[in-house]
């Protein structure tokens, strides 16, 4: 039986307390949760709609009942079809976390796998995330390559 399992609405404090991890270790962004209480119930809800355009999986921690190890979380977009991507289905990862204490496991790379498995369910042609240098080695054994990227971003 597999570790990993497809997140639920229950998992959704948890959901939060591991994307703070995530956030914390790329963006030095400090350890504040205040934003938790307001982003609660958009997550239970996305984590509730099973056919929706999200989707996250995780594992629970080994060692202390009722927290998760590990999350790994994306969407799928759709964009207008190109020549390689005639459906226009691009799926992006944009959350994977494990807590320090149960790192270098496999817990990411089994989380990978399965929402890789999911997002090809669903259609998925392309698959985008940002990397840190700590996960890179990661997702290249998952093949994933680097990408010329002209992103900008407006924040509203």
């Amino acid at each position: 039986m597999s570790l990993v399992r497809r997140a639920t609405p229950e998992d959704a404090p948890e959901v939060l307390r591991l994307r703070q991890v995530m956030i914390h270790a790329l963006f030095d962004a400090g350890s504040s949760s205040s934003w938790h209480a307001t982003s609660l119930p958009t997550v239970r809800a996305k984590l509730a709609d099973t056919g929706g355009s999200f989707a996250a999986f995780v594992i629970d921690h080994p060692d202390r009942p009722g927290a998760l190890a590990s999350l790994v979380a994306g969407t799928v977009d759709y964009r207008i079809g190109r020549e390689d991507n005639p459906h226009g289905a691009v799926g992006h990862v944009f959350s994977v976390a494990t807590d320090p204490d149960a790192r270098h496991r496999g817990y990411a790379r089994a989380g990978m796998e399965a929402l890789l498995d999911w997002f090809r369910g669903r259609g998925v042609a392309q698959v985008d995330l940002n990397a840190s240098a700590e996960a890179e080695p990661l997702y290249a054994a998952l093949g994933f390559v680097r990408k010329r990227d002209p992103s900008m971003r407006l924040t509203l």
